[in-house]
């Protein structure tokens, strides 16, 4: 892989990460560039770099040369400029680019043995910038602790921080509303549990369960981007906030499957192979939290952060394949026994239901892991929460889905079965038979 194309995957790495303070360690570290944080600046936006237990080992670099190792701002068309300049050998360092902010570079400080420094760089020019670290020496390993804060000023005598992203900064709002509609959608269900409980199977409060564990998630989030906003750390929120994630992941797609396998609607048990599945579901759920946390806490200084992150996405494509797996063999199972049972053929008229689920499925993972990256990616800095949004309303309209398809009946629709309906199943095998053929 060439120069250039490690510098653009490490920037886009950098454009995941979010705006807050952070405690960077580096230590001995030669990488010619390490993306620490990105953040969306008004036109009152600020920088604050604190470096402590600064030193530089390898050959004696000349101090005049020390203007190549450095810290600068780069919005991504500003980036792509700069890979373009390096490829076509204009310039041999990011530093050298005229497309760069230069926040810091080394040259500026007082000798080369100073340990620390701090700097405050005001931004008045109003994008999406990632802080980057450049280090164009060969063979010099830098070794620091790096602490940044990136703010937006609010207008009024009081001058407050707003440490969220100029499009991130409406998410506590976004968050604790959608934790009101999931209050309200568990109350709603707690409401029919109550009014049909007489036909309430025990996947039901699962479904319950499920609706609480989210409501209690997006409380959390909105809580931790809260504090955040206000004072750059989440304050032991994000704890609770990974807590809930960790629980609602594993409920959610454990639902997906017993759903899937129609565990008591169809019947009171799992087979063996569907017991499999869970087992692998969840430890492989542990996995990705386990990723997340790093993801999310260490940032894209770490030289194992883009690992991390290509874990956290298999794992994540693992899970959303392995979910499926139980309504194709519950579907096929009764396909088989449909051809030679008339109360099975209606059963398969009935597991439309289940075919419809089983595509709703995959819309809703297709568009929280394929659309909402897409709307991160292309719309503006300014409206980033707006993929957010997106992503939590097909959230919304997959539980309402679910709750509305497989709400408990008096006349459960999978056992009810009359002669007409079971001479208009054998018809409709013989036809499908047909096409078959």
């Amino acid at each position: 892989m060439s120069l250039p194309v490690v510098f653009l995957v490490l920037f886009s790495a950098a454009l995941l990460a979010a705006g807050e303070i952070r405690y960077s360690e580096i230590r001995s570290d030669d990488r010619t560039i390490i993306p620490f944080d990105e953040f969306g600046f008004t036109h009152r936006g600020q920088l604050e770099l604190n470096v402590t237990q600064l030193s530089l080992s390898g050959p004696a670099p000349d101090p005049s040369t020390l203007s190549k190792v450095g810290f600068f701002l780069c919005t991504r068309d500003a980036w792509i400029h700069v890979l373009q300049q390096i490829e076509d050998s204009e310039i041999n360092c990011a530093l050298g680019s005229d497309a760069v902010q230069k926040v810091f570079t080394f040259d500026r400080l007082p000798n080369p043995t100073t340990s620390e420094f701090n700097f405050l760089y005001p931004e008045t020019d109003a994008n999406q910038y990632t802080l980057v670290f450049a280090n164009c020496l060969p063979q010099l390993k830098v070794s620091m602790n790096v602490r940044s804060a990136m703010y937006n000023l609010e207008g009024g005598k009081s001058n407050r921080r707003d440490y969220l992203s100029i499009g991130k900064t409406v998410l506590p709002r976004v968050y604790f509303l959608f934790s009101l509609v999931y209050f309200i959608l568990a109350a709603v269900w707690i409401n029919i549990l109550y009014k049909k409980r007489l036909t309430v199977f025990r996947i039901h409060f699962f479904m319950l369960a499920v609706v609480l564990l989210k409501t209690l998630n997006l409380l959390c989030e909105a809580e931790d981007k809260s504090y955040i906003k206000r004072t750059g750390s989440a304050h032991g929120w994000d704890v609770l906030f990974y807590i809930f994630s960790f629980l609602k992941g594993i409920t959610l797609f454990s639902l997906i499957v017993l759903i899937g396998t129609g565990w008591s609607f169809l019947k009171p048990y799992l087979q063996d192979k569907e017991k499999k599945v869970l087992m692998i579901v969840i430890p492989l759920q542990v996995v990705a939290n386990i990723a997340q946390v790093v993801i999310d806490e260490t940032g894209p200084y770490g030289q194992d952060w883009v690992t991390w992150k290509q874990v956290f996405l298999l794992v994540d494509v693992v899970c959303c394949c392995a979910v499926l797996f139980p309504i194709v063999w519950s579907i096929k199972n009764l396909r088989e026994a449909a051809r030679t049972d008339g109360k099975a053929a209606v059963n398969l008229m009935k597991l439309t239901l289940f075919r419809q689920y089983y595509i709703v499925v995959i819309c809703y993972i297709y568009f929280t892991r394929v659309v909402v990256y897409a709307l991160e990616t292309i719309t503006s800095y300014k409206y980033l929460w707006t993929s957010i949004v997106a992503g939590e309303l097909a959230t919304l309209a997959f539980y309402v889905f679910t709750g509305y398809k497989f709400k408990p009946e008096a006349h459960n629709p999978y056992f009810a079965v009359d002669d007409d309906e079971e001479e208009a199943a054998a018809e409709q095998l013989k036809l499908e038979d047909e096409f078959e053929l």
